[in-house]
């Protein structure tokens, strides 16, 4: 199959719901009337967000994952990545970075440097004094942040993916434009609008204003605008050839001052900006945007681009542009099914996982191992109604409600879900009062990590016991949306879209945490059983918007995996370096590519194939539908799994992988295993090694 592609397969929602031996709940509910809220708390290791956004936006709930979130946390001096440009701010300046790019064997990083420092010269008397020293956030959409100064009469439109930094000077004042590079050249057109600035780092910077102002030299390092009112563009001419000078000219008039993605229809996003100025709009697209963008609405300029960690950056130009993702087929059992003749083997390894399921009480109180417990029974439900087992089903229903049911009705002395309305959004009774609880959800981390392993419990059970699933709608409803809510003004609990990243198109994971690299997500297998437990729900209780929603991001997650993480022999869109040593990206930063992982150095291979591979479920074979690349990851992962102390768990995945293109070698070693990660089960394997199988017989 071709690389970076997802197997296309078809199936509407009316045909899946015909295909289906599923119970189908006619929805009584709107998911987004009146939404369930678990009782409030007051967390006492949350950040304060008042300090960062204006008064307007702390009634609404607030990002907690999100492009800017270093501008909101701590002294929100740390910078992000915009696309082409790391921005930083302090109380009174914002600097611009265009990043350096490194790379060895191990990783790929981007580096901050303040090229340009944007600040102003005198403040403003008109100012209450006590808000004049904050910078803040007044505003953001998907796509775009602004940022208020307040006492120096600047407002910085900030836009993902554009080529310019565009910043509003609302009364005259002296605006200094500063570097700590050697300013070996400035000078100005002949209207005084447009400034050219050439640095000792071999960078051409272009300033345009909005009216003829003069830019005088008023330090070796410096250049200072003087009395001046109006906008201002700052570029980086990404390139020698006069092209890119004339393409930034032509384009300077209009800026975008927000952007919004929003879902048009199935396995389609939109982008829309909306801009001041004349012409047309210039921005920037990465790889996997022009995968899939559609030009009805928009003009790809090939030969204007940005360098970036994630790709060169193409110039499109159009204030609107459709995305259409691939069709993914969310269903509930493999895709072309078991052959009857593999039910035995499949069978009697069920019997053996439910007896033991049945007789083995959950002891851990950890979010994120109940949840992959849960959704471990889920897999055995359907499991079993894949190979005619059914006489197992009632037992596993029994397991399921005991062990979801205390964490929605708050009856679960370990732990337990709560609301924090500072954020908008749920947290659990221990990470609370302690950030390293539950791998830090206290904080916002991993949320749809944790809330998906449960969303598809919830999701199998209310399929399975339709009554149960009316009973306990709200409280499902009301997980989903922490991390899937898509931002309706009748459902206020909750932020839009809380991992998911609409410029780049897949979630991240660090919650309210600085890091100077940016956001970072590691397992994009567990992101994508998120989206896809989502959808399912959305079949269980018959919603089609939730079922549309989860399975677009389900998809679009599914091929940014295949862009970022998924390192293919002979790539170019990593370094040689890089791409010689790694099959797979272990954490990916906005700002760096590692071949470690959180909890494992590079050379654990295993590791990192697995983590970038569970749960194993009927998604699964979307996600890895490269036989090719199956092959090169195995094969590069195999040789690590005679370490010393290399646990069976991590074997089992391996050797999953393997199954797709060597199934009867991977089915003798997963016979052989004497153990299994405590999210997956000899059935599981099992399962998932025969419906493999069955397309080759």
């Amino acid at each position: 199959m071709a690389n970076n592609n997802i197997t296309t397969y078809g199936f509407s929602f009316a045909l899946i719901i015909c295909m289906s031996a599923f119970s189908l709940i006619p929805e009584t509910t709107s998911s987004s009337s009146s939404p369930f809220q678990f009782p409030p708390t007051q967390s006492t290791i949350l950040p304060e967000p008042s300090s960062f956004f204006s008064p307007n936006l702390l009634s609404t709930p607030l990002p907690t994952n999100s492009f800017f979130q270093n501008f909101a946390l701590n002294n929100g001096d740390k910078p992000e990545y915009f696309h082409p440009y790391s921005i930083n701010s302090s109380s009174s300046s914002l600097s611009l970075s265009y990043p350096s790019l490194s790379s060895t064997s191990a990783f790929i990083s981007q580096t901050f440097a303040p090229d340009l420092t944007i600040y102003a010269s005198q403040t403003s008397t008109n100012i209450d004094a006590a808000n004049s020293s904050r910078r803040v956030i007044s505003g953001f959409t998907d796509l775009s942040v602004t940022l208020d100064f307040p006492s120096s009469n600047l407002r910085f439109f900030l836009a993902r993916g554009s080529p310019y930094v565009t910043c509003n000077v609302s009364s005259p004042t002296a605006v200094s434009v500063s570097t700590i590079h050697a300013i070996l050249e400035s000078y100005s057109s002949n209207s005084n609008t447009k400034f050219i600035v050439q640095l000792n780092n071999n960078q051409t910077w272009v300033l345009y204003t909005s009216s003829p102002s003069n830019l005088t030299r008023s330090s070796p390092s410096t250049l200072t605008f003087d009395g001046y009112s109006g906008t201002i563009r700052i570029a980086l001419v990404p390139g020698s050839d006069p092209k890119y000078e004339s393409i930034l000219d032509r384009f300077s008039y209009a800026y975008p001052v927000s952007g919004e993605a929003v879902f048009t229809k199935s396995f389609t996003l939109e982008y829309k900006w909306v801009k001041y100025g004349q012409g047309d709009l210039l921005m920037l697209a990465h790889p996997l945007h022009l995968q899939i963008l559609s030009n009805a609405n928009a003009t790809v300029l090939d030969d204007f681009m940005y360098k970036s960690i994630d790709g060169d950056l193409v110039g499109v130009v159009g204030d609107s542009w459709e995305l259409r993702s691939h069709n993914v087929s969310v269903t509930w059992h493999s895709i072309e099914g078991v052959k009857q003749g593999s039910y035995p083997e499949i069978v009697s390894a069920l019997r053996h996982d439910v007896e033991v399921l049945s007789s083995t009480p959950i002891t851990t109180a950890s979010s994120y191992f109940y949840g992959k417990l849960v959704a471990r029974a889920a897999r055995l439900a359907l499991i079993a109604e894949e190979v005619d087992c059914l006489d197992v089903v009632p037992a596993i229903k029994k397991y399921l409600m005991d062990a979801i049911e205390p964490w929605l009705d708050g009856t679960f002395s370990g732990n337990g879900f709560l609301y924090d309305p500072k954020w908008g959004g749920l947290l659990t009774k221990q990470g609370s009062t302690d950030r390293g609880a539950d791998f830090g959800f206290g904080v916002y981390n991993d949320h749809h990590y944790h809330l998906g392993y449960f969303v598809y419990g919830i999701s199998v059970l209310a399929k399975i016991d339709p009554a149960w699933g009316i009973k306990y709608k709200a409280q499902a409803y009301s997980l989903a949306a922490d991390f899937i809510n898509l931002g309706n003004q009748s459902n206020s609990n909750y932020p839009k879209l809380r991992c998911f990243d609409m410029y780049t198109l897949h979630s991240w994971a660090g919650g309210l945490t600085e890091f100077g690299d940016g956001r970072n997500q590691e397992s994009t297998s567990e992101a994508v059983n998120a989206y896809y437990s989502a959808a399912l729900m959305g079949l269980a209780y018959g919603d089609t918007n939730l079922f549309d929603s989860g399975s677009m991001l389900t998809a679009l997650e599914i091929q940014a995996a295949q862009m970022w993480w998924h390192v293919r022999e002979g790539d170019t869109l990593y370094e040689e370096a890089f791409t010689k040593e790694n099959r797979i990206v272990g954490v990916s930063w906005a700002n760096k590519r590692d071949s470690g992982l959180w909890f494992a150095p590079p050379e654990a291979k295993e590791m990192r194939l697995g983590i970038q591979l569970l749960p194993i479920s009927p998604i699964t074979e979307i996600l890895f539908s490269d036989d090719g690349f199956a092959k090169e990851i195995v094969e590069w992962a195999l040789p690590s799994l005679s370490r010393e102390g290399v646990e069976e768990g991590w074997k089992g995945f391996v050797y999953a992988l393997q199954g797709i293109y060597d199934k009867d070698g991977a089915l003798e070693k997963i016979r052989s295993l004497t153990g299994f990660d405590d999210g997956n089960s000899l059935t599981n394997l099992l399962w998932w090694i025969h419906s493999r199988i069955l397309g080759s017989q």
